[in-house]
């Protein structure tokens, strides 16, 4: 949306087109769904449009092709390469007699070593930042155990060793998606003994939201009486 009168008075066409360019961008995994939230709601309080310019200003119009560039990636949050680069943030994780947890928005070291003895451990990595491209985890556990989370299209290779316990990976997903060929590279790696370590791919709440708005909004496409859903 541009305006040559910022002072002009917002009509509610227009208020509901910002809030269609918000719908959309949030279903691409564009915005993160509480600046979704914050956005939508200064959309509907904005007067004039002077207020709803900069609400839309870093987003491509709906429909248009810098959007229809990420819409086959279902269930991605298409912003990895913004998630990769900077100072780690934590290397590792220790538990003795008790727990640990990395999780949230945390940047990853190139080496996370995380160890666990009759206690446990959680490690998510579906809003994590990676320092580096490439990451190795290497998880460690003897009578304990530690779980690791990841997002559906991260590139993930398991290779760990189970001793009168278990390490392996595991899915929910009721559709695999392909990794995104623009995602971190990370490899878990180590051992349990007489414990486990469990890697599943699922989805963030805020993904959920996203994908449930996604479709939404393929649902309100008008029908062309073909069978097919008019696009633009």
């Amino acid at each position: 949306m541009t305006s040559e009168n910022p002072d002009m008075r917002a009509s509610d066409a227009e208020r509901e087109r910002v809030a269609e360019t918000l719908r959309e961008a949030v279903a691409e995994g564009r915005l993160e769904m509480d600046e979704f939230e914050q956005r939508l709601d200064a959309t509907f309080k904005a007067r004039t449009h002077g207020e709803l310019v900069p609400l839309v200003r870093d987003l491509p119009a709906p429909g248009g092709p810098e959007a229809a560039a990420v819409a086959g990636r279902k269930g991605s949050s298409a912003n990895w390469p913004a998630r990769i680069g900077g100072a780690p943030t934590s290397s590792g994780a220790f538990a003795f007699w008790g727990g640990f947890s990395r999780k949230g928005r945390w940047t990853v070291g190139p080496k996370f070593t995380a160890f666990a003895m009759w206690g446990g451990g959680e490690i998510d990595l579906r809003e994590a930042h990676f320092a580096e491209r490439d990451v190795v985890i290497r998880c460690f556990t003897i009578m304990g155990g530690m779980q690791v989370t990841v997002p559906p299209d991260l590139n993930v290779q398991v290779n760990g060793l189970g001793v009168m316990g278990g390490f392996g990976e595991h899915s929910k997903l009721d559709e695999e998606p392909e990794p995104a060929p623009d995602a971190p590279r990370v490899r878990i790696t180590g051992f349990a003994l007489m414990g486990g370590v469990g890697v599943e791919r699922k989805r963030s709440k805020a993904e959920k939201r996203r994908l449930q708005e996604q479709e939404r909004l393929r649902l309100q496409k008008p029908d062309t009486g073909d069978g097919r859903k008019e696009l633009g």
